[in-house]
């Protein structure tokens, strides 16, 4: 008897129509049709294959030795989160109604000169079983003490790109440390796990370490993830210290030749989009808008002008001590919307796109695009249920709307990663939350002590 699961959504979502996905050798393998039934055909290594059928009989006789019953649910890949930091989930709602100067001077980088890796694995433990929960099979971090993200992310089963992120001021240590974690760790856990070198952003990296991070990119075929315009008084300040936009910086230090995953945006000028246009590399953007509008700043990721020059904008969430939530659903529909009301044009990124954002750009954003992000023959088994039968889903005009603007993270039932599922019927089957959040709240007073006036960076740009 072969290994197997069948997951079976009977026909009775109009267009939805019905999915079969299985299970072979702990290996998920999934399809989403539009028409009639489908049956999925054992591939090894957690690769999808599919294969129509005609009736729902037809769908049982595959041997499987359990079956899960979906029933009014959907199948979508995995959702993405382009850019975290995942141990920050330690310090939600620490640092709240705050300007970004103070958020990170008064609070955020006195803790964080604090940290210890065991605070690491506790905030990771934390924010993997909030993606897990939320439908979020992969994600892109860069933060300190990474073996210990690495750590959890090897046991929790999720897929990520994790990079050790590093300021000048370390002095050589810190870009020396990010490729050394990035070359050890890279295709770890059996390929879920890949890496980037991470310079934290160009206000607090000087030219000349950008410089060599690019060289060392492109030598040890790495990919590179940093912040970059974060916000406009960052462009303002950077041309006005160094004559050049933050993009600029990125281009005349070489980042832009290499394949860069910029984080956020928001202060990218039309000046920029030729740079960004002519990079040497595969550029792509992460947007969190929730934390733009909690921060206040006056302008959001230009999505249409970097579709308009080819760039993809993958969806985020950021960290959980300024977004506090990794919720990639509230991306999703904030995206939708702030886009419409941005740009004026209730067509422009339709719910549609939105999905398109948070699954296929955001693929292509973390260097997966050939992967992850489809349900399609040959992609990794990265899949997730969403239930579709409460009131607040019903009736299903629209599926993609549905989706986007109906639906919550709390209705994704069944989260599968690389074959293996992480959670089934809402139950966490590899974070252990209770135990994770008992000894976090003893580590607490020492993590958020800020008495000792140190911090690990200063903002003033």
């Amino acid at each position: 008897m072969p290994a197997t699961a069948i997951f079976l959504v009977k026909p009775d979502l109009g267009p939805l129509a019905s999915r079969v996905l299985n299970r072979a050798a702990g290996t998920v393998l999934g399809a989403l049709l539009f028409a009639g039934f489908a049956a999925v055909l054992p591939r090894p290594e957690g690769l999808v294959a599919l294969v129509a059928v005609t009736t729902a009989a037809a769908g049982a006789a595959v041997p499987a030795a359990e079956r899960i019953d979906a029933h009014g649910q959907v199948a979508l890949p995995g959702l993405i989160n382009c850019h975290t930091h995942a141990p920050m989930a330690a310090l939600r709602g620490l640092a709240e109604d705050l300007p970004t100067e103070e958020w990170f001077n008064d609070v955020v980088w006195p803790v964080e000169s604090n940290l210890t890796a065991r605070d690491v694995v506790l905030g990771t433990r934390l924010a993997c079983a909030e993606m897990i929960r939320a439908g979020v099979t992969t994600f892109a971090d860069s933060y300190f003490h990474m073996d210990s993200v690495a750590a959890v992310v090897d046991r929790c089963g999720m897929r990520a790109q994790l990079g050790q992120a590093y300021f000048s001021s370390q002095g050589p240590a810190g870009l020396e440390a990010s490729v050394e974690f990035a070359l050890r760790l890279r295709d770890g856990s059996g390929g879920r796990i890949t890496t980037a070198l991470a310079p934290h952003a160009p206000y607090t990296v000087t030219d000349a370490d950008l410089a060599e991070t690019a060289r060392l990119a492109r030598a040890h075929g790495l990919p590179v993830h940093l912040h970059a315009a974060e916000n406009l008084d960052q462009t303002h300040t950077s041309l006005a210290r160094h004559g050049a936009t933050p993009i600029g910086v990125l281009e005349r230090t070489g980042i832009l030749d290499t394949d860069v995953l910029i984080a956020h945006g928001t202060g990218i000028t039309d000046a920029d989009l030729p740079l960004l246009a002519r990079a040497g590399g595969r550029t792509a953007v992460a947007t969190a808008p929730r934390g733009y509008l909690k921060f206040a700043w006056p302008t959001t990721t230009p999505v249409r002008a970097l579709r308009d020059i080819g760039i993809p904008v993958g969806l985020a969430t950021d960290g959980a001590a300024s977004n506090n939530s990794l919720d990639v659903w509230e991306s999703m529909a904030l995206t939708s919307l702030i886009q419409k009301s941005t740009e004026g044009d209730p067509r422009w990124l339709t719910s549609r796109q939105a999905l398109h954002h948070a699954t296929v750009q955001s693929a292509h954003a973390v260097g997966l695009g050939d992967a992850v992000g489809r349900i399609a023959p040959g992609r990794r088994a990265d899949l997730i249920l969403v239930d579709l039968t409460g009131p607040h889903t019903q009736p299903v005009h629209d599926l993609a709307a549905t989706l986007v603007h109906s639906a919550r993270s709390a209705d994704v039932r069944t989260t599968i990663v690389d074959g293996r599922v992480l959670m089934r019927d809402r139950e966490l089957l590899t974070v252990d939350v209770p135990g994770t959040v008992r000894e976090l709240g003893e580590r607490l007073p020492a993590l958020t002590d800020r008495g000792h006036g140190r911090r690990i960076q200063e903002y003033d740009t």
